[in-house]
C-alpha cells in the first residue's frame, strides 16, 4: 500500500497549503479504506464464486463486455502508469545515492541511472507469480516505513528553514489553480492498493467457516496503519520544515546527515524494485493470457521471457522521455487512480447491492463517486499543463 508517491506528499501541500492539503489528504485516506474495504467484501458475495480479478467484478456489474471496457483500460493505465513512475523514481533515487556517497564523482545522467534500475526488473520480471515475489515485497514493505521514518526524522533534525514560506508558490492566480489541480493527482496517487487486491486476496484460502475476506481485511487495517503511519509524518512535517522550498521528492531536498540520506534513498531503490514487480504482474498475467488464447501462441519459458522483456523496455524507454516526477504522478493520480480507487467501487457497490435510496449507504458511496469524478477531472488537466511548461526547456535523453 505505501507507494512512492509518499515522497511527493509534502510538495503537493506546498501547492494546497495547510488548510485544503490536510483535508484532501486525511478525505483520501478514508475514502479509499472504505472502497478497499468494498472491494475485499465483493470479493465473495456470490456463493461459491471468486472474483479474482479486477475485470471479473466489472463483469459480474456490468456484463461481460461492457465490465471489460470499463475496468481493464483503467487498470492497465493504473498499472503500466506506476511501473513507469517507478522506473523514474529508482533511477532518480539512483542518482541522488551516487551524488550523496560520490559528490566528487563524475555526473551521470538520470537516464542512464534509470537504464541500470530496469536492469535489474528485466530478470525479476521472470518471477511466475504473486506467491514467487513474496520475500522481495516484504523487503519492500519494510524498505517503504524505514525511508518514510527516515524522511520525516531528519526532516525535523535539520529544522525549520529560516524563511520558510507557506504563502502559494505560483507566479499568477491561473498557476496556482493548475498547482492545486496537479496536487490532487498527487495525493491520489498514492492510493494505489485496489488495483491488485482482489489479486493478493485470491492467493488466501477461503472456506465458508473461513471465508478469505476476514483475514485480508485484517491485512488491509495493518496496511493502513501503516499508510497513516508514514504519510501523515512526512506531508505536514516536510511541508511544515520546508514549506513551498520542497522538491517533488523530498529525499531530493534532504542533504543531511550524508550517510542517513543514501541510506534513504537505497531503501526507495528496493522498495520501488518490489513494487514494480506487483504493479507489473497483472499486466503480464492478462498480455500472456492474450497471447496463448487470443493468438494461440504455447505456453512456454520464450514466450514469457520475450512479453515480459519487451514491457520492461518499454516502461524504460517512457520513463527516460516523461521524467517529470510531480506532474507524471499527478496525472496518473487524476486520471487513472481516481476511478479506480476512489469511485468505481462505489459504482458497483451501488449497482450490486441496491442499498435504499437516500439512505446512508446510498448517501456515502455518491459523495465519494461526485469527489472522484472531480479528482478525476479536475488533476489530468493541470498535470498536463505543467507537463507542457516543463517541456519546453527539456531535451529528450538529456
Amino acid at each position: 500500500m505505501v507507494g512512492a508517491g509518499v515522497l511527493t506528499l509534502p510538495y503537493a501541500m506546498s501547492k494546497m497549503g495547510w488548510g485544503p492539503g490536510s483535508v484532501v489528504l486525511v478525505l483520501s485516506w478514508i475514502i479509499t479504506l472504505f472502497t478497499l474495504w468494498q472491494m475485499v467484501e465483493m470479493h465473495e458475495m456470490v456463493p461459491d464464486v471468486r472474483f479474482d480479478r479486477y475485470h471479473e467484478l466489472g463483469q459480474h456489474a456490468f456484463g461481460k463486455k461492457l465490465g471489460l471496457w470499463i475496468v481493464v483500460p483503467q487498470q492497465l493505465l493504473v498499472e503500466v502508469g506506476t511501473c513507469i513512475a517507478y522506473m523514474v523514481t529508482g533511477g532518480k533515487s539512483l542518482k541522488k545515492f551516487h551524488d550523496t556517497v560520490c559528490p566528487s564523482c563524475k555526473d551521470i545522467r538520470t537516464s542512464y541511472w534509470i537504464v541500470i534500475f530496469a536492469s535489474v526488473n528485466f530478470v525479476l520480471c521472470q518471477c511466475p507469480s504473486f506467491n514467487s515475489i513474496s520475500a522481495i515485497s516484504l523487503a519492500a514493505a519494510v524498505m517503504s516505513i524505514a525511508y518514510s521514518t527516515i524522511a520525516w526524522v531528519a526532516t525535523i533534525k535539520n529544522g525549520v528553514l529560516p524563511n520558510v514560506d507557506y504563502g502559494y508558490n505560483a507566479k499568477s492566480t491561473a498557476d496556482g489553480v493548475f498547482n492545486f489541480m496537479t496536487a490532487l493527482g498527487e495525493i491520489a496517487f498514492s492510493y494505489a492498493g485496489h488495483n491488485v487486491v482482489l489479486e493478493i486476496q485470491a492467493t488466501i484460502p477461503s472456506s465458508p467457516e473461513k471465508p478469505s475476506k476476514k483475514a485480508m481485511w485484517k491485512g488491509v487495517i495493518v496496511a493502513y496503519m501503516g499508510v497513516a503511519f508514514c504519510y501523515f509524518p512526512v506531508a505536514f512535517i516536510g511541508y511544515y520544515v520546508y514549506g513551498n522550498s520542497v522538491d517533488d521528492n523530498i529525499l531530493i531536498t534532504l542533504e543531511h546527515p550524508t550517510w542517513l540520506i543514501a541510506a534513504a534513498n537505497m531503501f526507495v531503490i528496493v522498495h520501488v524494485i518490489g513494487g514494480y514487480q506487483v504493479f507489473s504482474m497483472p499486466v503480464f498475467d492478462m498480455m500472456e493470457t492474450y497471447l496463448v488464447k487470443q493468438l494461440k501462441l504455447p505456453p512456454c519459458f520464450t514466450l514469457r521471457l520475450v512479453a515480459r522483456t519487451v514491457f520492461v523496455a518499454l516502461t524504460m524507454i517512457i520513463g527516460i522521455c516523461i521524467p517529470f516526477f510531480g506532474s507524471l504522478l499527478g496525472f496518473l493520480g487524476g486520471f487513472a487512480f481516481a476511478p479506480t480507487s476512489y469511485f468505481l467501487p462505489c459504482i458497483i457497490w451501488l449497482k450490486l447491492y441496491k442499498p435504499k435510496r437516500f439512505g446512508l449507504s446510498w448517501t456515502i458511496n455518491w459523495i465519494c463517486i461526485v469527489l472522484g469524478v472531480l479528482l478525476m477531472t479536475l488533476s489530468p488537466i493541470g498535470s498536463l499543463r505543467n507537463i507542457i511548461v516543463s517541456a519546453k526547456n527539456y531535451k529528450f535523453f538529456s
